[in-house]
């Protein structure tokens, strides 16, 4: 009985949907419209769930899916319209929760990857023995860059226009503006990076972006094939350690207002299920209160309301805000103190990493790897060390303005409408500070890395000779001459058995000055094999076979 059945790969959840037998336009118009689809699902359901588990729901489950396409809206940097106030006005809600953000950018991404595939991880695996023994060639993507791209994007803008009609219906209102503005920006951006790692990450299309660069620093943001240069990797080892260290503020501090913060989340609302949402909203916020911590350390601090702004030098008085647990980590207002100061020390970090990854790249020729725009062994100049680290805090600068920008926003009119920081004074105090730290930072770390090892003595040469005494006794206690590894004392002989006697004089009958010329240039490698053991190993330990003295070769022969 032959078994007919063949074990499938597990198909990705973006890979579900119908495919064409030739993939194109109308494939990448489905995987933009499955993802959009699947983001807004996943809305939905736990918007429901926590409508279901709420004990006093104020609307039904249209009002619970007005608010998941609202929410989803607003997760992509949409700006929404409360109408539903005690003064009757439209109030602003900009404020958009980064980690939202991660799903959709998430999904756009695998849905232009997948298209641009064409669909090659559904293939069957084959049956029996033939599937074994046939190897699969990967071959070049199917679809073409230009039609998965558009096609994905279309895709998805269609699906947020439908989402965005339906929520114009509710409490929350999207504002049409931020919609066209945000939604397609999110879906060209990652739709791109998707087909990009199709297609294998190549340098082509990154090559209008970095025509403004000039020609000596692109290899430094994109190395060989395609992956991030060294300025890229120090940006974003510097990113990493200013969002860090902001999250360490805001921990440190919540630590230190636990009381408030504990009361803050119980009398937020009273039952479980709403106290479950205050944390999932919490933990949403989570990479905003990062920057917000980020933009503290670097010192221009955050606004909490128009007028109101909060820094390690000074606090001004909060406007009357409603108890909220993130919000109890603030400081209270008045003058900065020393505790308050010792944020700085984040961005000094911050730097430090920068400059010791820009010179690890520097001298990285020195442990055996190669660089961008030299060869293996080549160590960078002090100003090709020193432009990469401004180059990375430069990069690394940009991306925080670019997070402080969406970190923040309004929550109302008036004193309400602005909360998080200045996107334009973060930037230029991120520059500021990684510039003034990183540039000396990686010279300095060069410098001690390339710097030459010291030597007790030479290794050749007359100063090696004079450490043996006028007896030619070597510091074991013992003759012995150099060689080397065995070169000079052991040599092959000329059979399989060793019968061949050897050509070479006897060790005891050696000496310095009658040893044959060696054919090869002595260097600093040269070294007496063996020197740290207190006695001689033997010939077994080398692989050779000793060299017979000719007085003894004389007397053993027939």
């Amino acid at each position: 009985m032959i078994e007919m059945t063949a074990r499938r790969r597990s198909p990705s959840p973006l890979l579900t949907r119908l495919r064409d037998p030739s993939p194109g336009l109308v494939d990448a118009l489905m995987g933009g419209a499955f993802a959009a689809g699947l983001g807004l699902a996943s809305f939905a359901v736990l918007v429901l769930l926590l409508w279901i588990s709420s004990p006093y729901p104020d609307s039904g489950p249209g009002g619970a899916m007005h608010v998941a396409a609202a929410l989803w809206l607003l997760a992509h940097g949409a700006e929404l319209v409360r109408t539903d106030t005690l003064s009757g006005a439209p109030t602003p809600v900009g404020i958009p929760p980064l980690l939202l953000l991660a799903l959709p950018v998430w999904l756009l991404h695998r849905a232009a990857r997948d298209t641009a595939d064409g669909g090659r991880g559904d293939a069957d695996d084959g049956f029996g023995e033939e599937a074994e023994a046939v190897a699969v060639v990967p071959g070049p993507p199917l679809v073409p860059a230009r039609t998965a791209w558009t096609g994905v994007v279309l895709g998805y803008v269609t699906v947020a226009a439908l989402a965005a009609l339906y929520a114009a219906g509710g409490a929350l209102r999207p504002s049409w503006v931020w919609v066209a503005a945000c939604v397609p920006l999110v879906a060209v951006v990652a739709a791109g990076t998707g087909v990009w790692s199709a297609y294998g990450r190549p340098g082509g299309p990154l090559r209008p972006l970095l025509g403004v660069l000039p020609t000596g620093v692109r290899p430094l943001v994109v190395g060989p094939g395609g992956r991030p240069g060294v300025a890229a990797r120090a940006a974003a080892a510097g990113l990493a350690a200013l969002l860090g260290g902001g999250v360490m503020l805001v921990a440190v501090s919540l630590v230190g207002h636990g009381a408030a913060a504990q009361g803050a989340w119980l009398g937020l609302t009273e039952g479980w299920s709403g106290r479950f949402a205050v944390l999932l909203l919490c933990a949403a916020l989570l990479p905003n209160a990062a920057v917000w911590g980020a933009a503290y350390a670097l010192g221009p601090g955050f606004a909490l309301g128009a007028g109101h702004l909060v820094s390690p030098l000074s606090s001004a008085p909060a406007p009357l805000l409603p108890p909220f647990p993130l919000l109890a980590a603030v400081p209270e207002a008045g003058e900065g103190r020393l505790v308050h100061w010792l944020a700085g020390v984040v961005p000094v970090v911050a730097g430090v990493v920068v400059g010791r990854v820009v010179a690890k790249g520097a001298v990285a020729g020195e442990r055996g790897g190669t660089r961008p725009g030299g060869g293996p062994g080549a160590v960078w100049s002090p100003w090709r060390t020193a432009r990469a680290a401004g180059l990375a805090a430069v990069l690394c600068a940009a991306v925080l303005t670019g997070l402080a920008a969406l970190s923040g926003g309004p929550l109302g009119v008036a004193v309400l409408a602005r909360f998080g920081p200045v996107w334009w004074q973060v930037g230029a105090a991120a520059l500021a500070w990684l510039v003034l730290v990183a540039v000396p930072t990686a010279l300095g770390v060069r410098a001690w890395r390339c710097r030459t090892p010291r030597t007790k003595g030479p290794a050749t040469g007359p100063g090696r000779e004079e450490k043996k005494s006028e007896s030619g006794v070597h510091r074991g206690g013992r003759p012995r001459e150099r060689s080397r590894l065995g070169r000079d004392r052991f040599e092959r002989t000329g059979t399989a058995g060793g019968g061949a006697a050897t050509t070479g004089r006897g060790r005891a009958q050696r000496t310095s000055d009658s040893r044959p010329e060696e054919p090869y240039a002595r260097d600093d490698t040269d070294f007496e094999p063996y020197d740290f053991l207190p006695y001689d190993p033997g010939p077994e330990s080398y692989g050779f076979l000793p060299a017979h003295d000719d007085a003894q070769a004389e007397r053993d022969s027939p």
